[in-house]
């Protein structure tokens, strides 16, 4: 199997109101590349924000009680610390300049996702607002163009537990199964496997990452091409929701 990552260069600062999926078509022209069936777009989720408008100035922000007293213990900024908690439905953990939250989304993340790189000073980003519908309208504007079958991964930037490091994770898509269900498939010796899914969405955002970068690469959209497996895992009305592990099964959190 050859799988094939093609990093789009010339996607523009996008600001609020700017149409992504045509940026997209734009762009792919540009490069003269013509959409395929199964082909994947994985989109950083800061022009999904930025384009939505889903953008915060920090110094508008009036911190509450419980933001200064959890600043304290985490060192941030009382204003930031008072958006992370807005955008959040829980908080996990705190420690030493993070704060562990469950987003309105239901993800477990540092910060609640909130995000002051890739904007002008003064302004965070938090994770846009539905990630699915958001990838789920760019994916049928591409297919509605192309006459293709797609599928459109929203990709943010998340660390992991007991791992250092920062990787590519999937928080919205749209055309394809996030979480890959093996249970049942044999192994190379003739065994039933019993246990075993694989978030493909999340593996997919990963090796996307690798050509995005983390800082000034410029590359907010890749194309991937070659996943054998998309027709298999193709549907067009699932979400990023099957990837998220229910809190009663969590037992990292008490």
């Amino acid at each position: 199997m050859t799988l094939e990552l093609f990093g789009l260069k010339e996607i523009p600062l996008v600001k609020k109101g700017d149409n992504i999926a045509k940026i997209i078509e734009e762009d792919l022209k540009k490069e003269g590349l013509d959409l395929e069936d199964g082909d994947i777009l994985i989109i950083a989720e800061t022009l999904i924000s930025k384009a939505e408008g889903n953008i915060i100035r920090i110094d508008e922000i009036i911190p509450s009680e419980e933001a200064i007293e959890i600043a304290e213990k985490s060192k941030k900024d009382p204003k930031l610390v008072e958006i992370i908690l807005q955008e959040s439905k829980e908080v996990v953990e705190l420690g030493p300049n993070f704060i562990v939250t469950e987003t309105k989304h239901g993800f477990v993340c540092a910060n609640s996702g909130i995000d002051e790189s890739n904007v002008d000073d003064g302004l965070a980003k938090p994770i846009p607002i539905n990630p699915d519908a958001s990838a789920k309208e760019i994916r049928e504007y591409l297919e509605y163009i192309s006459d293709k079958k797609l599928a459109v991964i929203i990709t943010d930037t998340q660390g992991r537990a007991f791992r250092v490091g920062a990787i590519g994770t999937a928080i919205g898509c749209s055309g394809i199964k996030p979480l890959w269900v093996r249970i049942g498939e044999k192994d190379l010796y003739g065994r039933s496997l019993e246990t075993t899914e694989i978030a493909t969405a999340d593996e997919l955002a990963a090796a996307a990452s690798l050509l995005m970068g983390q800082a000034n690469e410029g590359i907010p959209v890749v194309l991937i091409r070659g996943f054998e497996a998309f027709n298999h895992l193709r549907d067009t009305e699932i979400g990023i929701k099957p990837l998220l592990r229910p809190k009663e099964f969590d037992v990292f959190r008490k």
